[in-house]
Order: C-alpha cells, then structure tokens, then sequence
C-alpha cells in the first residue's frame, strides 16, 4: 500500500510539472469552481424538474439527476471520505495549492464523484448531452490534479464512486418504476 501512495504522488507532482501553465490556471479553477458543492449539477437536476411542467418525462429526469447527486453525497462525502481520512496531497508533498487549501478529507475526490453521478444520470436520460456530460466530468476531475488538490487515485475512485451511486439511483427508479 506504502508502494502506490508513493507512486501517487509521484504521479501527481509528474503530471502537474507537464500540464500547468499560467494560462490554463483560471480556466482550471473555473471549471473547479463550478463543481463546489456540486452546484452545476445540482442547477441542471432542478432545470430538469422545471422543464417537467411542460413535460411530465423531464420531471422524473431531475429527480433522476437529484437523487443520484444525493446518493453520490452520502457514499462520497459522509460515508468514504470519513472512513478512509486521506490527507490533501499539498500536506503530504508539500507544495501551495492553485486554489486556497480545502479542509475536508481527499478520497475521493467529491467534485469527480458528483460529476461522475450526475453523468451517469444524464446519460441514462440522453446519451448525447451523457456524452458531453462525461467529457465534463473528466475535465473536473483533470481540474482537481492541475489544482493540486487531489491525488489521481482519489480522482479515479471519485470517477467510480459517482458512476455507481447514479448505477444504484437508476437501478433502483427502474425497480420502482415497474
């Protein structure tokens, strides 16, 4: 276990010594900023709603992205994130940070693991506004390495994290549903 932590963070300081560049510091913390609190997504899952007025199908699809987004809430940032307490990589490598530190947990990564949720979900809804859903995702989960303040396993299992919260939300609106 000692062996990936290391290569970890090797990873990371390798990938941020290539990637950055002044010039792509404020689109990084822009596409950053946009996932705090999962606000994005959660902006996307009430339109939906909104637009359930006119149609009763859009309904359903914003409690689809909503629920996933809170089933990402619970096993991301209340279940596994207190469980496993991995310190932020800025601690551990010592090195400042894009953006001012954050003090919760890192692992996983909150911002891919809601990203990731409400790609699934929106996938599930449309795959082609999933797909561009999904490129976002990973262009969040990008932004949190550039940052500095994630590990890439903590962005990686974010990724799983997200998919299978909104995996379980559907399974589950299917099961209902019949």
């Amino acid at each position: 276990m000692e062996w990936l932590l290391e290569k970890d963070g090797q990873l990371l300081l390798g990938l941020r010594e290539i990637v950055c560049h002044p010039a792509l510091d404020g689109v990084m913390k822009f596409v950053s900023k946009l996932g705090d609190h999962g606000m994005i997504w959660i902006v996307i899952g009430v339109l939906f709603l909104l637009m359930g007025f006119r149609k009763k199908v859009w309904f359903r699809n914003g409690l689809l992205v909503l629920f996933s987004l809170l089933a990402d809430l619970i096993l991301c940032n209340k279940m596994l994130k207190p469980l496993v307490d991995r310190t932020r990589p800025y601690y551990v490598l010592d090195y400042e940070p894009l953006i001012p530190p954050v003090g919760d947990a890192s692992f996983p990564s909150g911002h891919t693991a809601v990203s990731f949720a409400a790609a699934t979900a929106i996938y599930a809804i449309n795959k082609k506004w999933g797909i561009v859903a999904y490129i976002f995702a990973v262009v969040m989960g990008f932004s949190r390495l550039y940052l500095g303040v994630h590990f890439p396993l903590d962005v990686f299992c974010g990724a799983i994290v997200g998919t299978v919260a909104a995996k379980l939300v559907l399974f589950l609106a299917k099961k209902i549903g019949k």
